[in-house]
């Protein structure tokens, strides 16, 4: 497995980041059954960036928390049944690793919520991490029962790994 972790804030976080990222991608992929060894990257920057790129992307005027760029298509969220005929140039032909996307984590708003939550910044980031992995597998939560799915596993994986509140 692959997991390209690149620190791109000028404010650096004080909790073991490139651990926690790691755990909760392998966490999210095993719960999730994905059964090839996958590709992930990982972008931590600032809300200067990341605000910039979801007024690009999504056309949204502010920073976020975390951005989700899935490379694949799903039916149903996690069913990787049709991805080798799909998407045969979605696997690295140098590591034959599926490549699943790329998720963008602002580190001022790691900070800013796990101060509004109440819990720790490692706690925020492997949820940060989570639920853009879910998206990275096909997830959303544009309606109330896909959000509830979402939400659920989400406190699974982090219970799974021990992040809890």
């Amino acid at each position: 497995m692959t997991i390209a972790i690149d620190y791109e804030a000028g404010r650096k976080l004080s909790i073991p980041y490139e651990t926690i990222i790691r755990d909760v991608v392998e966490a999210a992929l095993d719960y999730e059954k994905c059964p090839y060894e996958a590709e992930v990257n990982v972008v931590l920057t600032d809300d200067e960036q990341i605000h910039r790129v979801n007024l690009e992307y999504r056309n949204v005027d502010r920073p976020t928390d975390v951005l989700s760029f899935p490379m694949l298509e799903y039916d149903e969220p996690s069913c990787f049944d049709h991805v080798e005929e799909a998407y045969a140039d979605c696997f690295n032909p140098e590591t034959g690793e599926l490549m699943l996307g790329d998720i963008m984590i602002s580190v001022d708003k790691v900070e800013e919520q796990a101060e509004k939550y109440g819990h720790s910044a490692a706690r925020e980031l492997a949820f940060l991490t989570a639920h853009s992995m879910l998206h990275l597998c096909g997830y959303d939560h544009m309606e109330d029962e896909d959000r509830l799915e979402m939400e659920k596993r989400q406190e699974e994986i982090l219970k799974n790994r021990g992040y809890t509140r």
